[in-house]
């Protein structure tokens, strides 16, 4: 099997070194571990200049679009690392899937607006990739066997010399205040409609988002600077989008990984906020990890991802090897639990990614009918809120997030998302301040860290 060329360079342990030679060319992208302060993911990923870009046609299926997904990772071929090398990446696709990518593979209703005209996915075919492990400390260039000499030498020029930025774009700024999509009232019949729900049997948790937006100029990729900086996470990631819009992502939760057909996602379910003091963080650390009620919603949905894994992974292979585990971050902690498996005979990451996507833990259980009531009860479509960024090599490697605290920079209008699950006994008033509490780092980032215009 043809080999992938890999060639070192100066480690850097922040990815911003490298991405700002790429950032404004076409396709540009960064998966984003984090690091130096966030300390659970292990590897950056950036690349641009993809051969190929890939979105959905109008009215093609979920499987059909993945299809053709699986038929550009053959266009470029199969290929290895060299011995011993454990990259993640060695050439494939790039991208990201909108929650409502979901349409394309389950009936749903048509009540949300669509109101941000963001594609249901798009995904680049990248040749190379510069990836930075952080336990090996390690920065390299790999080149997949069929990228040109000649563009394997201007990468690596690109990356040693990378050159002075040719203009300053404009600062980003927010032109007023974050403010949110739906009253307070709008908030409290929504959850007693839920309740309703549940009660008359249709479901048994329903996870529910409100939208914030506020109007902006300027680069988003400044915006991202300071959010990672304020809120480093293991999972996220920066996507360009045609027009001068971004996606910027600052998750915590892992979607799906397949590394070598081994299978594992990653549930959060359950909240609590950091305390104003060591005492009260400890407190309310305990107090999650006591929850009944988080504990549920949790167990529920692992059941509901054991059966999605299950459509694709091996007869008994699926297990749950950590349940209600703590993982916290600068604004909250969470509850957070492991599903495993072992792809069956004949299967493929796009296989799992097509039986399992979306994401239970931000759709509620049981899935499609917990999506159909999102769809009456949020008034907008969540675009790339509870989608997934996502990677998958000419090897069958794939990661992915959801992507939770998350933004979108599109036509001058920033959007981020905060919701959580809804269950029998959820206080809609606990519930609405859940949702505020998962994004307030982000917004007040923007509303206080960034440079303002005026009016």
């Amino acid at each position: 099997m043809p080999t992938c060329l890999v060639h070192p360079l100066p480690y850097q342990a922040d990815p911003a070194v490298y991405f700002q030679s790429v950032r404004q060319a076409p396709g540009a992208v960064l998966l984003d571990a984090g690091r130096p302060a966030a300390s659970r993911g292990r590897y950056d990923l950036l690349s641009a200049w993809p051969l190929v870009e890939l979105a959905p046609l109008p009215e093609e299926a979920g499987a059909a679009f993945f299809g053709r997904l699986r038929d550009q990772l053959a266009s470029l071929g199969r290929a290895e690392l060299p011995a011993g090398n454990d990259l993640p990446f060695a050439g494939g696709l790039l991208g990201y899937l909108a929650y409502d990518f979901g349409r394309r593979i389950e009936a749903l209703p048509e009540q949300a607006r669509d109101d941000l005209g963001l594609g249901d996915a798009v995904f680049g075919l990248y040749a190379w990739a510069l990836i930075s492990d952080h336990q090996a400390q390690t920065s390299q260039l790999v080149f997949h066997p069929s990228l040109p000499g000649g563009e394997q030498a201007r990468l690596l020029a690109l990356f040693k010399c990378p050159p002075a930025e040719a203009s300053q774009p404009l600062p980003f700024a927010l032109l007023e205040r974050f403010h949110g999509d739906i009253e307070k009232d709008q908030y409290k019949a929504a959850i007693a409609r839920i309740q309703a729900y549940i009660g008359a049997g249709d479901c048994y948790q329903v996870n529910y988002a409100q939208r914030f937006q506020a109007r902006y100029q300027g680069d988003p990729w400044q915006a991202y600077v300071a959010l990672r900086a304020a809120c480093p996470t293991p999972f996220s990631g920066y996507l360009t989008l045609p027009g001068g819009g971004a996606v910027l992502s600052l998750s915590p939760e892992r979607f799906i990984r397949v590394s070598q057909g081994q299978v594992e996602t990653r549930p959060i379910k359950g909240t609590q906020p950091r305390g104003r003091d060591e005492r009260e963080d400890a407190h309310n650390a305990q107090v999650l990890l006591a929850s009944t009620k988080d504990r549920a919603e949790n167990l529920m949905i692992v059941d509901l991802l054991r059966n999605d894994l299950g459509r694709t992974c091996r007869t008994g292979s699926v297990r749950v090897p950590e349940l209600f585990a703590l993982e916290s971050y600068p604004n909250v902690h969470h509850l957070v639990s492991a599903v495993t498996g072992e792809l069956a005979a004949g299967k493929d990451a796009l296989d799992l990614l097509l039986g399992a996507f979306p994401g239970g833990s931000i759709t509620g259980a049981p899935k499609i009918r917990a999506m159909q009531i999102i769809d009456e009860l949020e008034p907008t479509r969540r675009g790339l809120y509870c989608g997934s960024l996502l990677y998958l090599d000419v090897r069958g490697e794939m990661d992915s997030s959801i992507a939770i605290r998350s933004l979108l920079a599109k036509d001058g209008t920033i959007s981020c998302w905060g919701g959580g699950g809804i269950v029998a006994d959820s206080v809609w008033q606990a519930e609405y301040q859940e949702s505020i509490t998962k994004v307030r780092v982000l917004l007040g980032t923007l509303e206080h860290s960034c440079l303002q215009a005026k009016l």
